[in-house]
């Protein structure tokens, strides 16, 4: 920088000197310090919105995954309806020992239950309601995560053979706790010449468990396999086969592996088949809720460029007197690129911390909101999440950094190139 003809490197210290000043100076200055706090705060605001509501998806895919995953087979193997000797229709298992072990011999297969599964009528204390009940062995229930370590339990699973073990919406509907009794009515029963009476069985509730899902909490209830046999009319027989893999996700994969293990009578039925399409759309809204707040991010961008804008208007005169002083383009667009992409970089920064504190308080900052609310913005029967559950993941925070640098970037060239093509002798000519 100097009429001998010798250049600086770009971004030298007075460059970054003369930004800062201008981002500094007042409007009577010729400075647009209002206009780089709105530029900023927008930035700021619209990185956070960004990176809480990606948080607030993943959390929903994550919790979603892991609830279908921990308390869910990840493959059902069912039999395909056929006539028996007798030439009955039947759907059930009769060599499902067997069978189970020749599934949990797969490679990849962790675990093969047998199971019998019906939906009754449970009833306690005058009150009812209806629930499936699955009846597997202690040793297969262990198998489910979700039940095992849920989010909250009551009681001891070691006594499984004793009773049964409910979720806790189930304890909640019908007013019971540990140690009361509940009585299971099943409307397939006792056949008798004059027809079929409902069946009756009481029993003890040993165990109560919170997974944290709506649907499971609130409808579900294990009984030992030897119990529920006779109560649904499945002595020797079961009525399907639940399948647990070391990597569900590979579970498309492994469908013709236990087709070939079930025998050619058996149907797979997989967790993507239940919940895949749920899952997809979820990804599908995540898509959407990005290239909606990336919009929004690139308005607040915008304003950098109106700010500069009139910054560059502002400071023609100055403009003109750096160039007569041997600055070159280069340095003059370097010099206005620095005041735009600084406040960029501020604002996105600011916004990554708020939309990150979010992410990490955002249980005590629901329950604030719901308070102020009146209470009731969150309902778990329509969500099926008893918490609004919110995941920090880095590929997000990088993605919402780099959309937004990106931007901040990009459109601050066109104004810092305006002014370094400003004509020096044009700039003074009023002065």
């Amino acid at each position: 920088m100097s009429s001998s003809g010798r250049t600086t490197a770009p971004f030298a210290r007075f460059e970054w000197l003369i930004a800062w000043r201008y981002l500094r100076a007042k409007r009577r200055e010729g400075g647009v310090s209002v206009m780089t706090w709105i530029s900023l705060i927008g930035i700021a605001l619209a990185v956070f919105a960004l990176i809480a509501t990606l948080a607030v998806r993943s959390g929903f895919r994550i919790e979603f995954t892991n609830t279908i995953l921990g308390a869910n087979a990840h493959a059902t193997v069912y039999v395909s309806p056929h006539l028996d000797a007798n030439g009955q229709t039947v759907q059930v298992f009769d060599n499902y020992e067997e069978l189970a072990r020749k599934i949990a011999a797969v490679p990849g297969v962790k675990r093969a239950a047998a199971i019998v599964k019906g939906q009754v009528m449970i009833s306690a204390h005058g009150r009812n309601a209806g629930v499936e009940v699955f009846g597997e062995t202690y040793e297969d229930l262990l198998g489910i995560p979700l039940i095992v370590k849920p989010e909250i339990k009551i009681g001891k699973l070691e006594n499984f053979h004793k009773g049964v073990a409910i979720g806790s919406g189930v304890a909640r509907q019908l007013g019971v706790t540990l140690g009361d009794r509940v009585k299971l009515i099943s409307p397939e029963g006792i056949k008798t010449a004059f027809g079929t009476s409902p069946r009756i069985n009481s029993y003890e509730v040993v165990y109560i468990f919170e997974v944290g899902r709506y649907d499971i909490d609130r409808t579900r209830v294990y009984l030992s396999l030897r119990e529920a046999q006779p109560f649904f009319n499945r002595e020797g027989v079961v009525d399907e086969i639940e399948v647990q893999l070391t990597d569900p996700d590979n579970v498309e994969a492994m469908t013709d592996a236990l087709n070939l293990a079930a025998g050619p009578d058996a149907l797979i039925w997989t967790w993507k088949n239940a919940s895949g399409g749920f899952l997809r759309a979820l990804e599908m809204e995540d898509n959407i809720m990005f290239i909606i707040l990336s919009i929004l991010v690139l308005i607040a961008s915008m304003n950098i460029v109106s700010g500069l804008i009139m910054l560059v208007k502002n400071k023609t005169r100055d403009v003109g007197i750096l160039r007569t002083m041997g600055l070159t383009e280069g340095s003059i667009l370097r010099i206005f690129f620095i005041c735009g992409a600084s406040v960029g970089v501020v604002g996105t920064l600011v916004g990554v911390i708020l939309g990150c504190l979010f992410a990490i308080y955002i249980d005590p900052i629901f329950d604030v909101v719901n308070n102020l609310a009146g209470g009731g913005v969150w309902d778990p029967s329509t969500r099926l999440l008893s918490h609004l559950p919110a995941k920090l993941q880095l590929a997000d925070v990088a993605k919402a950094m780099s959309l937004s640098l990106g931007l901040s970037f990009v459109i601050t060239i066109f104004p810092a190139r305006r002014a370094a093509r400003l004509n020096p002798v044009e700039a003074l000519r009023d002065e």
